[in-house]
């Protein structure tokens, strides 16, 4: 089958509401925002208090942080794999093969980013809103807030470069979610999948999705930076 046949089967099978296809795409986006919600938080509050608290070690974190900003997301999986395999530390937990296992390890792969992004942010800040701030006898709740908006526009940067790199990260899902039908395979292990059999037109479809998937979270972030500067 050649380009055209193929690219013509795929915009054929996305508008036909192709059960499967649709299925892969709902395990994708189910996985990658359950990971999202979890990394988020944890992510940008990390990222504040390596900004703003000074303790021992917290130069090693920053580093190691910043490390795993390359890390394999491949590497990630095995190591997963290694804890959560029957002969692991949490292979008594059953997860391996698992929509929480893939959860978990975009989690992972998100946490670096979230914080790199979040302390870069927050030292870059303008040192006029913390300091006004705390003249004003904010609390410390009150403080981290009024810098978090401060930086919005760099987090929001951050949740979308986090995003991107989950939602089409392979290694790690293959791993530990097994690209098992129906249950654990998402749109990057169905694309694989499909072009080594040699059947293109779902591959296509699918990245076509996952183009238009990030395309969306992109135009997002550019209309709420567009809105709160008008």
């Amino acid at each position: 089958m050649g380009f055209v046949e193929a690219t013509g089967a795929a915009l054929r099978l996305l508008l036909s509401a192709d059960p499967e296809l649709w299925g892969i795409v709902g395990v994708s986006l189910s996985v990658t925002l359950r990971a999202m919600l979890i990394a988020m938080p944890l992510g940008v509050g990390v990222g504040y208090l390596l900004a703003t608290v000074r303790f021992p070690g917290r130069r090693l974190l920053i580093v190691v942080t910043q490390g795993l900003l390359a890390s394999p997301t491949v590497v990630v999986g095995l190591l997963l794999y290694l804890l959560l395999s029957r002969q692991g530390l949490f292979g008594q937990l059953h997860l391996l093969f698992t929509q929480t296992a893939m959860v978990i390890g975009q989690v992972l792969i998100a946490l670096p980013v979230l914080i790199a992004f979040a302390l870069s942010a927050i030292q870059g800040a303008d040192p006029r809103a913390r300091e006004t701030a705390v003249a004003l006898g904010a609390s410390a709740p009150r403080i981290a807030w009024t810098l978090l908006v401060e930086v919005r526009f760099a987090l929001m940067a951050a949740v979308c470069n986090a995003f991107g790199r989950v939602v089409s990260e392979i290694g790690c899902s293959l791993m530990v979610g097994g690209n098992i039908a129906g249950v654990t395979r998402n749109i990057p292990t169905a694309i694989a999948l499909e072009t080594s059999k040699g059947e293109f037109a779902q591959g296509i479809a699918l990245g076509i999705v996952l183009l238009l998937v990030a395309l969306a979270v992109n135009s997002a972030f550019a209309y709420f930076q567009g809105e709160s500067r008008r």
